[in-house]
């Protein structure tokens, strides 16, 4: 890691402002050679205190007047001494510093190098370093807060303390049979059951978290369902806040399926809007039915929707059948607005709402929240990794095993070998037990800047 890197830690476009970030050993004689403080050096600069200057090409030409802030290992992102250049954010300017920093000895870096160093330095575990990733995605708030107590340890935390009290049974164990003259507290394992199951129950905890954690990270797949013109689109309208689609008195309008990402309830949905589920002779629209019941197959969340003005035809209940193939079904009497002629529907949960004035909506978004919302989870204790959930889903198998074991009898050092299967799993999430090929696989999915 003796290597001095480069890139450029913001968006490559056209901003108000634009980070080139250096990190590595001499990186601050590398910046040197293009930035030039208006008084003093920035060698010489106070720890993490943003200085202003002038910034050069690789031809000695001034193309902007910047700020660096150099920060001096170990205190630093990475652990390592690093400077970043905060500059205006043209494009042409941000590619000649690189260029520039490039000619004078660095060179850019690879994806999620500076986190992967960050890691190595020891200033992270993998935990915070994957919700680096997760938080820079985050798509809404409670999965950013999620993240963000994820990189302050929160999950690390958690996993550590589960380790160290596994270890423990393990120490006392060896202790007593590799010194038996010492006086050292008998090892019962029949006294250990309660703490292991309570260890077990905390896992089992965190692996239920994670079905949760997949939705918070990337929202439920839900989808509208219902025969033509009952007011689908104009419920995705409503819920989006703008048109999103055309909405007319003609049936029919919609003849393929439309996304789009809303909020209900604090809960992102990935919303379907579907064609009118009918039997018609047009191919396209046809398709369309199709596309529909596809994505009914799909979807963890389906919106049944009926005009409630008027009686339920066979096309309604061929709507209904699609949307009971979802994870969870609920049904919306539309147009309430007009009298009603349908006050129920073969759903668990059935809204009377009128999308047309976004009125009733508070209803659907209540049950949303309860039936997908992350409310009573302490944030940075979902799990939303797919490799930190199997690492959690196999140390729970272990610790199950382990007392399946001791509950048949099994002799302690037979009992304890799950123990230690236990303690792989965990160190593979925190990443004290990892092949490098696993941790430079992580490290790509990471923007170069990161």
């Amino acid at each position: 890691m003796a290597d001095v890197i480069c890139a450029l830690s913001t968006a490559p476009a056209q901003s108000a402002i634009g980070v080139v970030r250096l990190s590595g050993d001499g990186c601050c004689s590398v910046a040197e050679k293009i930035f030039t403080p208006l008084r003093g050096a920035l060698s010489d600069a106070q720890n993490r205190r943003l200085v202003l200057g002038t910034l050069t090409n690789r031809e000695g030409q001034t193309i902007d007047q910047c700020m660096a802030v150099y920060s001096r290992a170990p205190h630093s992102y990475t652990g390592e001494d690093t400077v970043e250049l905060q500059c205006h954010g043209s494009p042409a300017v941000l590619s000649a510093a690189l260029q520039a920093l490039i000619a004078h000895g660095a060179r850019m870096a690879e994806p999620g190098e500076f986190t992967k160093r960050a890691f190595l330095n020891g200033r992270m575990d993998l935990t915070q370093a994957e919700a680096v990733i997760d938080l820079i995605e985050s798509s809404t708030a409670e999965a950013a807060a999620n993240a963000a107590s994820q990189v302050g340890g929160a999950l690390r935390r958690s996993v550590e303390g589960i380790y160290d009290r596994l270890t423990d049974v393990l120490a006392h164990f060896h202790a007593v049979v590799d010194y038996p003259d010492e006086d050292i507290d008998p090892f019962e394992l029949s006294q250990q059951r309660q703490s292991l199951a309570a260890e077990a129950a905390q896992l089992r905890s965190l692996s239920a978290s994670y079905a949760r954690g997949q939705i918070l990270k990337d929202g439920v797949r839900a989808v509208i369902l219902g025969r033509p013109n009952v007011g689908k689109s104009s419920l995705l309208n409503a819920l989006a806040g703008y048109e999103r689609v055309i909405v007319t008195a003609t049936a029919g309008t919609t003849r393929d399926t439309v996304e789009e990402q809303v909020r209900v309830g604090g809960v992102l949905l990935r919303l379907t809007d579907t064609a009118g589920i009918r039997d018609t002779a047009d191919e396209i629209e046809r398709m369309g039915v199709d596309r529909s019941l596809q994505a009914a197959e799909q979807a963890q969340l389906a919106l049944f929707v009926c005009d409630g003005s008027e009686a339920l035809t066979e096309e309604d209940f061929r709507a209904i059948a699609a949307a009971r193939q979802a994870e969870c079904a609920i049904g919306l009497i539309n147009k309430s607005d007009l009298p009603q002629v349908v006050t129920e529907l073969p759903f668990d949960a059935v809204f009377t709402i009128s999308a047309k004035d976004a009125r009733g909506l508070d209803a659907l978004e209540q049950f949303v929240r309860d039936r997908f919302g992350t409310e009573g989870h302490q944030a940075g204790s979902i799990l939303t990794n797919a490799r930190q959930a199997g690492a959690v889903e196999q140390a729970l198998t272990a610790l199950e095993c382990t007392l399946d074991s001791l509950d048949a009898g099994f002799t302690p050092d037979a009992v304890l070998l799950d123990v230690e299967a236990a303690l792989s799993a965990l160190g593979e999430i925190t990443g004290k037990h990892m092949r490098e090929e696993v941790v430079s696989r992580i490290f790509s999915r990471f923007c170069v800047g990161k």
